[in-house]
């Protein structure tokens, strides 16, 4: 097993770029995206279904960051309202965006035979409609504020390892997230036009401590066995790559999937 690297600090690679951040509030990536995106030198606008967590959040990061640059206001994203909403809010601050990460997922474990129609319509309506709720809102906020911008805008979707292969009692999950891979796909054909471009990243395994409350450390011992450093991904390590495909580093890529695992077969 190696041992975890040392965080990396920030190189101002968003500097003077908002973005919004949906499911922001906590340790996951959201958390961690938020946090590594103000490092970057980026203003954010964090949403998240759990307002109490998300206004203890954004309370912290202003204190750190300052209170301009950090904006929050909940949002479910099975909540067209809300959505719009919260781009608005982005809007009115600051005049506009820069960048989505669509953060916003839901899991859960059971196999076909005992699944729900609502655990199924559920895991699917936060990991799948939502993306597509944010990254409707986002292409049309791109395209009406720079129509003719090459660098109008920049979408990156969190999509996971499972969306390309099986996992037993993750059927719900991994359509909804093979799903968000294909939706990648195709808003970036779309978005081109207007000079958007549209990503998403696939983690495997980061451990944060809701992770630890919902599943069995049998399970977390199993998966972790699996990656190729023998451990798992601290959630920042995972914000690192959303960094680069959120800046002009990756200036040409759209339509992609990064995997940040070993996983992906």
């Amino acid at each position: 097993m190696t041992t975890q690297p040392p965080h990396v600090p920030g190189h101002s690679l968003l500097a003077g770029r908002t973005a919004v951040i949906t499911a922001a509030a906590g340790a996951g990536i959201g958390g961690a995206t938020a946090r590594t995106f103000l490092e970057e030198g980026a203003r954010i606008v964090i949403g998240d279904a759990h307002a109490r967590r998300l206004g203890e959040s954004a309370a912290a990061l202003a204190e750190e960051f300052g209170a301009d640059n950090v904006g929050a206001l909940p949002c479910d994203v099975t909540n067209q309202d809300q959505v719009d909403a919260l781009f608005a809010l982005a809007a009115e601050r600051h005049g506009g965006l820069d960048i989505v990460v669509n953060n916003a997922g839901l899991g859960g474990t059971a196999d076909l035979v005992d699944m729900t129609d609502e655990q199924w319509s559920k895991v699917l309506d936060v990991t799948l409609n939502g993306t597509f709720r944010c990254t409707r809102a986002a292409l049309r906020h791109f395209k009406e504020r720079h129509p003719d911008d090459p660098s109008g805008g920049v979408v990156v979707n969190n999509a996971s390892v499972v969306g390309w292969r099986a996992q037993r009692g993750q059927a719900h999950y991994a359509a909804a997230k093979a799903g968000v891979m294909a939706l990648t796909r195709c808003a970036a054909l779309e978005a081109a036009d207007f000079g958007v471009r549209v990503n998403a990243v696939a983690p495997s395994l980061a451990m944060h401590p809701h992770l630890v409350k919902v599943t069995t450390p049998e399970l977390l011992a199993e998966l972790t066995a699996r990656e190729a450093f023998g451990r798992y991904a601290e959630p920042w390590e995972i914000a690192n790559v959303i960094v680069f495909l959120a800046s002009s580093y990756s200036s040409y890529m759209t339509g992609e999937t990064v995997s940040v695992s070993s996983q992906r077969a």
